[in-house]
């Protein structure tokens, strides 16, 4: 377990969940939480070192949307004084709802009320709901907050959407749900030297952790060591030269040698599919539209968002409106 912010013997006001993405969902939820918790009680955190279903499912864990890293300094920036990250194993797994709100909650952390959404679910199988939630905690002396859960396009924000968002190369939609752009992050290795041949060289991510959309060409923001840049971003197998699917960064107004540097992307826009061309002289041509695409693109947010600005320092980048 890590716990990030106060000491055990806190009174808290808690929620628990995954917080996948830490999207507006969530920081509806954690608002909520600051504003019960009051001056009494530590608005607290409670999630896990892995996704559940890495334990009970593990053919059906999904790709993560945020790293453990990221997830905690956003779920900080949202209002968590504390965040304890319990381990998810098979004792976990195994608690019953009676089981994980007397042991967990309540004698280990000492939470004193509990904000959840009514989508919430704990316990082994499942089978606790916030119904459970407040007979259990009038038996422990906990109190129940239930928050309904925040709808956007219709449907309940929720990480599952993201995802699918993502996974359909819908950047747009995915940073309305998370209320920022979508980042991934990686070590730039080096890769083939074709870009560099054709007049775009290219940082190539890896070590992702987290998902990266769909294939296709992106306009994005990069940032690394407290610079940031457009970059026009290609996800893909590379269909003209045949390989592997790859996170490639072309990065604008810049001949920085990034090399072993951390480089964090934000996707804004998709710009186009992947596909074939004839050779290197209609590839480079298309780069050279798509460059001149994601310029237009990124113009009016690095405009309004100087380097100097928070939102480009923090671990996500520029936050949407």
């Amino acid at each position: 377990m890590w716990l990030a912010g106060t000491p055990d013997d806190t009174a808290r006001a808690v929620t628990v969940g995954v917080f996948d993405g830490v999207h507006l969902g969530h920081r509806a939820l954690l608002q909520r939480l600051r504003e019960e918790a009051g001056p009494d009680l530590v608005p607290t955190v409670v999630t896990f070192d892995r996704h559940p279903l890495r334990v009970v499912a593990p053919e059906r864990e999904p790709e993560r949307l945020t790293s453990d890293a990221l997830r905690l300094e956003l779920l900080r920036q949202a209002g968590a004084a504390a965040v304890v990250a319990l381990p998810f194993d098979a004792a976990t797994a195994a608690l019953t709802p009676e089981g994980f709100v007397r042991e967990v909650l309540v004698e280990r952390l000492g939470a004193r009320l509990a904000v959840v959404s009514s989508a919430f679910r704990f316990g082994a199988g499942g089978r606790g709901d916030p119904a459970a939630l407040r007979r259990i905690g009038r038996e422990q002396g906990l109190a129940v907050c239930e928050v309904p859960p925040l709808m956007l396009e219709g449907r309940r924000v929720s990480s599952t959407r993201i995802r699918q968002a993502l996974q359909a190369g819908d950047v747009e939609r995915a940073a309305r749900l998370l209320g920022r752009h979508h980042v991934v992050e990686g070590v730039v290795e080096r890769g083939e030297g074709r870009g560099r041949a054709l007049g775009f060289p290219t940082a190539n991510l890896g070590g992702l952790e987290v998902l990266a959309p769909a294939e296709g060409i992106y306009a994005a923001w990069a940032r690394w060591a407290g610079e940031v840049r457009a970059a026009a971003v290609f996800v893909g197998r590379r269909l003209t030269f045949e390989g592997d699917r790859t996170v490639e960064a072309h990065l604008l107004d810049t001949d920085a040698d990034l090399y072993g540097a951390r480089l964090t992307l934000g996707f804004v826009r998709r710009l186009r599919d992947d596909r074939r061309f004839a050779g290197a002289l209609e590839l480079s041509a298309q780069s050279a539209r798509d460059v001149q695409a994601t310029r237009a693109t990124l113009a009016p947010l690095l405009s309004a968002t100087p380097a100097s600005a928070p939102c480009c320092h923090g671990p996500a980048g520029p936050w949407t409106r």
